[in-house]
């Protein structure tokens, strides 16, 4: 099996247990290239980078030279959307903020774009939820085609905090949208929170017999990207999945890398997802070897 790049999500530095006092980005780069990574995987919110701050190609050279310098790639870039939802707003407004996302993109050779429903999973009436989901189809279809133009993919993942989260509900999105340029972000923690415990869905739950393995089967002609993380099968702030450090929760990897080894060799990085953990610092580390020791015993 061929063992992608390795990436580190900095948003691990900066929501949570970091909010209050968050890892400058710089620190951060320090930290991924001096734990053994190969890469980083951005996150867009403030005070890590953003476009406003970096809206010419200098100030996106001088970061991007500092990036190399540490030996580091960019597996992704994981903006701030939450002034679009894309269920709710304008498709105009939406595209117009993934343009700006793609021209920072474009500057520092980034070519996937994460993004989510932003809304939250709150139940509507049919005609409401059919409204939702076709502006959703839509907008999503509009700004892949922007992504395409500009050779960038965009992959969606989905999760227990946002809209649109029961496995019938993520292949019947992803069908709609419809678009080679718009794939699934297959996050193992939420994989394994919404096939194995229906986290958050409203109506009735809906989970899956083989768990998160099997929804990487279902979903497997559509993962554009991999984030790996354990998961205790709790709600962080009763809101989403309980990122764990490997080996302290539930998810079957052997499971799951099985199910995705049809598509692993044309993975180029995963990211090690380590949002809201509190012990990041310590356990980022030691993540690398224990996936290393994971692949290679398949």
């Amino acid at each position: 099996m061929n063992i992608p790049k390795f990436s580190l999500g900095s948003w691990a530095f900066s929501f949570g247990p970091f909010e209050s006092d968050p890892w400058s980005f710089d620190r951060f780069l320090q930290y991924a290239a001096d734990a053994g990574y190969d890469g980083i995987e951005i996150n867009g919110f403030q005070p890590h980078p953003h476009p406003d701050d970096y809206a010419d190609d200098a100030k996106c050279a001088e970061l991007k030279a500092e990036i190399d310098g540490l030996g580091l790639g960019i597996s992704g870039y994981a903006p701030d959307f939450r002034h679009v939802p894309p269920a709710e707003c304008a498709t105009e407004d939406y595209v117009a903020e993934v343009d700006k996302m793609l021209a920072f993109m474009g500057r520092l050779g980034i070519r996937t774009l994460r993004v989510d429903t932003v809304s939250p999973p709150v139940e509507h009436d049919a005609a409401g939820y059919r409204a939702r989901f076709d502006r959703l189809a839509t907008t999503w279809c509009a700004a892949a085609e922007r992504a395409h133009q500009a050779g960038v993919q965009i992959v969606w993942e989905f999760e227990p905090g946002f809209w649109l989260n029961k496995p019938s509900e993520v292949t019947a999105i992803v069908e709609a949208v419809g678009h080679p340029a718009f794939n699934v972000l297959y996050d193992t923690s939420h994989a394994h929170m919404g096939a194995a415990i229906g986290a958050r869905q409203t109506g009735a739950t809906q989970t899956l017999p083989g768990k998160e393995a099997e929804y990487a089967t279902l979903l497997r002609d559509k993962i554009g990207h991999v984030h790996l993380i354990d998961c205790d099968g709790t709600l962080h702030d009763d809101e989403t999945s309980t990122h764990s450090p490997f080996g302290e929760g539930d998810v079957d990897f052997p499971a799951v890398l099985s199910a995705l080894a049809p598509i692993w060799d044309d993975l180029e990085w995963v990211c090690f997802d380590f949002c809201f953990c509190p012990t990041t610092e310590v356990d980022a580390k030691k993540a690398i070897p224990y996936v290393r020791e994971l692949l290679q015993a398949r």
